[in-house]
């Protein structure tokens, strides 16, 4: 955009591939923080669940069994909502960057059309309107992926509670969300470094073609390698960042609910 030289163009595309390889590092530490949370306040759901089993009385609490038998019907059920509700999540965030996207495209073709001089260079393009988009979209289309991981749980805990408790005395309700967390928690790790990662490689390929390699620009290669990064961008910067958020807020809100799913 600056108009530098070419060799300007290839520092700067290298600079931007460090960048892509140390921010996926980066993301990895972001990740094990997360996990460390999650197994942190998980521990504390369990102790607040066997609390509450117990009566409020603390010396009982210890000594009271809390077990999450994933050979259990309804706890195996929400061990496999709490993976499905990982990838839902990552569905939902790319198909928002997508749909922002295309009405972007929309705009710029609109503008395209109505002022000619846009192309001539002898007028400038309105950049107004569309980060005006790009914001009111970001915000609209999160919102459903925000809802997930706070209604999620609870929803889940409270249909689950009314089967009762186990024969060793767990309430059901607690035990499924046990699962749901402990199995959420888990498939979001490994999907979060997979696209943190993916995302960064798909970059990265598509530079790298950009060097000549492959048949350089305009090849079959560098036109697989845009497809990549198309896809790896929403990966790498929207939905892998955003399921930390997704491990730490899931384990938030059992924490905070397990009182309702006694």
């Amino acid at each position: 955009m600056s108009r530098q030289p070419e060799d300007i163009r290839r520092r700067t595309d290298r600079l931007d591939s460090v960048g892509n390889t140390t921010k996926a590092l980066t993301k990895g530490y972001a990740i094990g923080s997360a996990a460390l949370a999650a197994f942190l306040l998980f521990s504390a759901y369990i102790d607040e669940v066997k609390l509450y089993m117990s009566g409020g009385n603390p010396e009982e609490a210890l000594r009271k069994a809390f077990s999450v038998d994933i050979g259990n019907v309804s706890v195996f059920t929400g061990a496999l909502l709490g993976a499905m509700l990982v990838f839902l999540f990552s569905a939902f965030a790319i198909r928002a960057v997508g749909l922002a996207a295309q009405t972007v495209i929309e705009e710029v073709r609109r503008q395209f059309h109505g002022d000619p001089g846009i192309m001539a260079g002898t007028s400038d393009p309105d950049y107004g309107t569309c980060v005006d988009i790009v914001t009111k979209r970001a915000l609209k289309a999160m919102v459903l992926p925000g809802i997930l991981p706070v209604v999620g749980p609870v929803l889940l805990g409270l249909i689950f509670r009314y089967f009762g408790v186990e024969s060793d005395g767990t309430p059901v309700g607690a035990a499924s969300v046990a699962a749901f967390l402990m199995v959420g928690t888990i498939a979001g790790i490994l999907l979060a470094t997979l696209m943190n990662n993916g995302g960064g490689a798909w970059d990265n390929a598509k530079k790298y073609i950009e060097t000549g390699e492959f048949g350089g620009k305009g090849s079959s290669a560098h036109k697989a390698s845009v497809v990549g990064d198309t896809v790896g961008d929403p990966f790498k910067d929207t939905a892998g960042p955003s399921l930390h958020v997704l491990i730490k807020l899931l384990s938030t809100i059992t924490l905070v609910a397990a009182p309702l799913f006694i």
